[in-house]
């Protein structure tokens, strides 16, 4: 086991080039993981506290982990495209992962609208055989965006979400986890916001009980 390293990246996105960041401990990867973060035009980047407290969950577990901004955001070119090139962004994201480091399972994620795009950028990698080991949806806005157009990501899911959340209606989200074919495992917060403040340590237990063996 070495120290923790993180490398600033450029990759060659869809709309242009993506900032990114790869953080690694192992020298030798167990699983890779990628974490996108939460709503463009309302100040998400990837360096968002869940966004990190997510990828640094990942990596001491032993994953290279890239976090990502989406076009439009920072460095990375082009212009927000309510979710739908924010998938093809993670779809390049995700090809690049996988060549750098082949062979090895995917854990996907992503915080509020990123939730939204690592679900369906699940399904359409599910679609091509190429499906993640986990899904982990934090605080999913089912209430602003169609999660209803995602219906088999190929893997198991599990929904995180604050019964405080100021943002994302809990009620909603508890509604849809009952309906929805993901059949999602519901973890529910107590005394957390949206954006889990005070709760980032148990958030990153959780993330350790979903990772890859």
């Amino acid at each position: 086991m070495s120290r923790p390293s993180q490398e600033k990246i450029t990759l060659s996105g869809p709309a242009g080039a993506l900032e990114a960041v790869l953080e690694l401990t192992a020298d030798t990867p167990a699983f890779i993981a990628i974490v996108c973060h939460p709503h463009p035009l309302f100040g998400g980047t990837m360096q968002n506290k869940v966004v990190t407290t997510l990828s640094r969950a990942c990596r001491d577990a032993g994953a290279a982990v890239l976090r990502f901004n989406f076009r439009g955001v920072g460095a990375s070119q082009g212009a927000f495209s309510e979710g739908q090139g924010e998938t093809e962004d993670l779809l390049a994201a995700e090809s690049w992962l996988r060549q750098r480091y082949p062979g090895l399972p995917l854990w996907l994620a992503g915080f509020s609208f990123g939730s939204f795009v690592a679900a369906r950028g699940a399904g359409v990698l599910a679609a091509n055989e190429r499906a993640p080991a986990h899904l982990f949806l934090v605080a999913p806005p089912v209430h602003n965006f169609d999660f209803t157009s995602v219906d088999s990501p190929g893997c198991p899911v599990t929904v995180v979400q604050s019964e405080d959340d100021e943002v994302v209606p809990a009620e909603k989200v508890f509604a849809w986890q009952q309906s929805t074919p993901l059949a999602p495992d519901l973890i529910r917060f107590s005394g957390a916001g949206h954006f889990f403040h005070g709760k980032l340590v148990q958030l990153a237990e959780v993330v350790r009980s979903r990772l890859p063996e």
